[in-house]
């Protein structure tokens, strides 16, 4: 290592400070489904979800090398343009957090990137074909493949259970979302986690502390697993409802397809180098395991909102990052400035969250108003929900629900403000 500056101590500081908004932003990711359905208390999922991130910190740098080396050019990127793109990734993460939705933190992280980079050394700064065929294309494509594999694997699961046994068939499917939960996690720290290797690898190449065309120190690997870690357990409570309560009613055995084809998408991209958004792949295999039951409903007023937030995410966090750019273009005190309207902002978004509190007690208190007409939700809810039992009950495509919250909150609709 040849120097090790002060503004890349702070790059570095805020390139971690990302990564624990991201474990928090994305805990939704894999344990929303689980903790709707009841298979897991909250605080026990979030656990589980933290370990397995560090954990999948250390499988692969696939995707770190896809930031580092790939995305942007790394000659003449100074550790301000980093910092500056931190800045705008993190306070989109925290503005989608407040108002519950899932968005991707990676895109915000690469659009920060993106727009930084551009202000400090023009377009010709970025590859072009990296950011569409290892960033915008999967973009596109991860949440149709997770969605149309959750919605045929919903369809498989029913169909495989029809016959089973009520009681037997409730535990296995508890089993096995509490088992894809875990994979969920663990692919989630080896796809995200490596976004924030990436960066600080990318700062650590422009501040001259380690060779260009290097591989992330084992150091960056650890300390960016056990920030994702940190943030995951605190726990992303306003994103989980939204996820688990906001887009469909699910049922253990539409949470176990969801969360295994979503796996599977994240693991594959991350084992290739695709700079994949979990949540764009977790939030497509929700709604396709939505409509996989038979009269299942996806609740489109939100799933509209959750895809404008994704299409303003890369030139929402661009912006800011070319603005904080062209700031710390003015020496250090523009970095000085930059800096306190990061702590400002992000202050003021938390006392902001503080109003309504979102946590584990409540985060499956009751349904998210989804701003659709109470006559959709409630006939869309009568459709699924079977008439009471007569006689001995089977696995068939409509099962009674597993969990008594869960058929408390089927049979009686309420709605409640949007978190």
């Amino acid at each position: 290592m040849e120097s090790f500056s002060l503004i890349l101590a702070i790059v570095v500081v805020t390139a971690l400070a990302f990564d624990f908004t991201n474990g928090f932003h994305d805990t939704a990711n894999a344990m929303a489904t689980t903790i709707s359905t009841g298979a897991m208390k909250p605080k026990v999922a979030v656990a589980m979800s933290a370990v397995l991130n560090l954990v999948g910190a250390f499988l692969s740098v696939e995707v770190a090398n896809t930031i580092s080396k790939g995305l942007v050019d790394e000659a003449g990127i100074r550790p301000e343009v980093i910092f500056a793109a931190l800045v705008g990734a993190i306070l989109w993460n925290l503005l989608t957090w407040l108002v519950g939705l899932p968005s991707s933190s990676s895109h915000a992280l690469m659009g920060g990137l993106i727009g930084a980079t551009i202000a400090s050394a023009g377009v010709g700064a970025v590859h072009g074909d990296v950011l569409v065929t290892k960033v915008l294309i999967p973009a596109i494509a991860a949440p149709l493949v997770a969605g149309i594999a959750a919605l045929l694997a919903t369809r498989l699961t029913y169909s495989l259970g029809r016959k089973a046994d009520g009681n037997a068939s409730k535990k296995g499917y508890r089993a096995g979302q509490i088992a894809s939960a875990g994979l969920v996690s663990l692919a989630h720290g080896t796809n995200d986690a490596q976004k924030t290797m990436g960066v600080i690898t990318l700062a650590l190449v422009a501040g001259g502390a380690v060779a260009p065309d290097s591989d992330p120190p084992m150091w960056v690997i650890l300390s960016a697993g056990l920030a994702i870690a940190l943030g995951t357990y605190l726990g992303g409570w306003r994103i989980i409802r939204t996820m688990g309560k906001g887009l469909t009613d699910l049922q253990p055995q539409q949470g176990f397809a969801a969360q295994t084809s979503a796996a599977t998408v994240i693991l594959a991209s991350s084992h290739i180098g695709f700079s994949l958004s979990t949540t764009h792949s977790v939030s497509g295999s929700v709604m396709g395991a939505g409509l996989g039951r038979k009269g299942g409903v996806v609740r489109w007023s939100t799933a509209t909102r959750m895809f404008v937030a994704w299409g303003l995410t890369l030139p929402a966090a661009a912006l800011v990052g070319a603005l904080a750019e062209y700031v710390t273009g003015f020496g250090n005190w523009g970095t000085a400035v930059v800096a306190v309207f990061l702590i400002a902002s992000s202050a003021a978004i938390w006392k902001l969250s503080r109003r309504e509190v979102v946590d584990h007690t409540n985060v499956n208190d009751s349904d998210i108003d989804t701003a659709e007409p109470a006559g959709v939700i409630t006939t869309a809810i009568a459709a699924v929900t079977p008439p009471p039992a007569s006689g001995s009950a089977t696995a068939s495509e409509d099962p009674v629900p597993a969990f008594p919250s869960q058929a408390t909150a089927e049979r009686t609709p309420t709605t409640t403000t949007t978190v």
